[in-house]
Parts: C-alpha cells; structure tokens; sequence
C-alpha cells in the first residue's frame, strides 16, 4: 500500500479559504492496467486526489469541514475510488489531517467570540440585577406594611456592623424624631 499527504489551499463554499492537509492511502490492485490506462499512476491518482478536494470542499462551508471530517473523507474516497478504478488503483482510505485557517480569520473569530461571551455576562449580570431588584421591592412592601418590621431591620443593621468591630458607627435617625426637637 502506498500513501501521499499534501497540503492543498481550498476556497469554502461560504469563501473562506482554508489550507487542507490530507492523506490518501491506495494500492495497486492490478499492475497490468496501472501500466497501460495511465501514463503514471502515483502521480495521475496524486493529481486527482488535489482535484477531487478542491471540488468536494468547495462545495462545503467551514462548519461543514471542520465538523464532517468523516463524511468528507468517506465522500472523497468513493469519488477517487470511482476516478482510479479503470487504473487498477484501489484508494484504501483518505484522512484529512488538518484545516488551517488563516490567522486574521482566527483573530476574528477570538474577538467574535470574546464579544459573545462578554454579551452573555452582560445578559446574566442584567437578569440577576432585576431579580434582586424584585427581591428588594418585595421586601420594601413588607416592611412598609409594618413600621416594626422596618425599625427591627435597622436594628439588627446595626449589630451586625457593631460585631465587625469599627471605630466609627454612624447612627442615623429619623427625620421625624429630630422634629420634634427643633420646634420647640
């Protein structure tokens, strides 16, 4: 069995243009036809298989390459096996190794993906400011249901911030209450 690998630029059927890397592995299945139909056949079935990719990947767009690698190369070999057989050429397997991209399409699509996930951070850190929004609105109403209720809270506020032992504690008081001290 003999093999070759060769990289081959490939436009996408979405224009990308990607550089392939593929193996094709075949073999010699009848000698005699492999002298008489072709002139060379290593180098007509080579010649072939670079065609064959170009026109099977030009038809496919770059999610398509990179997600169907199989699918591809299964579709590959049966053309080339079609295309090598009057040769007495049988293509064992193909494989394509790598899809590279070129690198300002990978630096955009870095940055087109930093942008979505910093537009998701965004969304949740929204929806999670509206749910503490409800929360507080929530609470508002009960304690304005009760003026016990809001003068327990702010108690217990303060203890909280006297067991975490500052200095300094700022006693705010009521309006209400400092009025009656001014009027008289």
């Amino acid at each position: 069995m003999r093999s070759f690998s060769y990289p081959k630029q490939v436009l996408s059927n979405d224009s990308v243009t990607v550089t392939v890397d593929a193996v094709v592995y075949f073999r010699v299945f009848d000698p005699v036809m492999s002298v008489i139909n072709v002139e060379n056949y290593h180098d007509s079935t080579r010649l072939l298989a670079a065609t064959t990719l170009r026109n099977i990947l030009g038809t496919k767009t770059l999610a398509e390459m990179l997600s169907n690698r199989d699918t591809v190369s299964a579709e590959m070999q049966a053309n080339l096996d079609v295309g090598t057989d009057p040769w007495g050429v049988k293509v064992e397997r193909v494989e394509i190794k790598d899809v590279r991209l070129p690198l300002q399409l990978q630096r955009a699509m870095a940055a087109e993906a930093e942008a979505s996930r910093e537009a998701r951070a965004k969304v949740i850190a929204a929806e999670g400011e509206q749910n503490a929004s409800r929360a507080l609105k929530e609470a508002a109403d009960i304690m304005n249901e009760s003026p016990s209720a809001l003068q327990l809270r702010y108690l217990q506020t303060l203890n909280t911030i006297s067991a975490e032992k500052n200095s300094t504690i700022i006693f705010p008081l009521p309006i209400d209450m400092l009025k009656g001290f001014g009027s008289k």
